[in-house]
């Protein structure tokens, strides 16, 4: 009997109502009982007295071809780009998602977005819409300002806390 077909046989086992299971087969024999009483689904083999067969070898995987790797100087010029975005940012405020919903830039798609990029808002301005379980929540500034960068795409899923919109404070 092979490794599968004792795999095999152990889910037909604990699908079917058996508490236990034994097979003699010439010097093959197996013996599978489960914990029927204490809810368990899985069977215990509990011996088996089988012949140790020898598996076949498994060649190696072939190693991967080697990948060229960017030059150096280029590796420094996109961190040097990446702290200096990083940076830029720093200096904005952050008005995040107060619920994990889905966000809208505006009240219905035929009606203008609340606010654009570029444009000044007051604190208290509604500057977006999360749904949420079917309700419409209304996101409000809580910095006046001016709307620097929209992070999320319209009628995209947002995380609680998730950055929706950077700020450059007034």
């Amino acid at each position: 009997m092979t490794f599968q077909e004792i795999t095999d046989l152990i889910k037909v086992l604990s699908k079917s109502r058996l508490a236990e299971f034994k097979m003699k087969d010439g010097d093959f024999e197996i013996s599978i009982k489960t914990d029927r009483y204490k809810d368990t689904k899985t069977p215990k083999i509990v011996s088996t007295n089988m012949p140790m067969v020898a598996a076949a070898p498994v060649p190696a995987p072939a190693p991967p071809p080697p990948v060229a790797e960017p030059a150096p100087v280029k590796i420094q010029e996109k961190a040097a780009t990446a702290t200096e975005e990083k940076a830029d940012e720093s200096k904005y405020i952050e008005i995040k998602s107060p619920m994990v919903g889905t966000f809208y830039r505006s009240a219905s798609p035929e009606k203008p977005v609340y606010v654009e990029v570029g444009q000044k808002i007051n604190s208290g301005d509604v500057v977006c819409i999360i749904e949420a379980m079917k309700l419409f929540n209304e996101i409000e500034a809580e910095v006046s300002g001016k709307i620097v960068k929209v992070m999320v795409d319209n009628a995209q899923p947002v995380e609680y806390d998730q950055v929706l919109f950077l700020v450059e404070p007034s």
